[in-house]
């Protein structure tokens, strides 16, 4: 598998929240984690961002066992550290800190030099309403890419 296939997403996340701002973080991920992400066998459906001692972490990203490791094997929900400046993390605390912001990871993929890289999100969670309005776009959009489609 080419660095440029792998593409892990979270597509409950859209759904569930209000994409405000987006970031792509390193992930700190130990020898027998990559492979296994190189082989696609990682989950970020449950997945979510929290602060701990001024760092940022990932915690409940699932990536499965590599069966060719024997003694280091990895622990598939251990929380995970992720790599972003000063800057950013400044500023991802001070929104996180006001009410209704969380920090959720969208997409997970490798980088054209092969590292693991995690593309995360400010949000805000969505109301019921808004759920139901995005439902209806894209219910509407389907049916006019459908009309479209029988049109030609």
């Amino acid at each position: 598998m080419k660095p440029a296939e792998l593409n892990i997403r979270n597509k409950r996340a859209t759904f569930e929240y209000e994409i405000i701002d987006r970031y792509v973080a390193g992930i700190v991920l130990r020898g027998s984690e990559i492979k296994s992400v190189r082989d696609g066998r990682a989950s970020i459906n449950e997945a979510y961002c929290m602060f701990k001692e001024g760092e940022l972490w990932v915690k409940n990203l699932n990536i499965s066992e590599y069966k060719q490791a024997t003694v280091w094997q990895h622990e598939p929900l251990r929380m995970r550290k992720l790599l972003l400046s000063k800057k950013e993390l400044g500023k991802l605390l001070a929104k996180v800190k006001e009410r209704g912001y969380t920090i959720v990871p969208l997409k997970m993929f490798l980088n054209e030099r092969g590292f693991a890289k995690l593309e995360i999100a400010l949000a805000r969670g969505k109301k019921t309403h808004d759920k139901r309005n995005s439902i209806k776009a894209k219910d509407e959009k389907r049916d006019l890419d459908r009309s479209l489609r029988n049109y030609k």
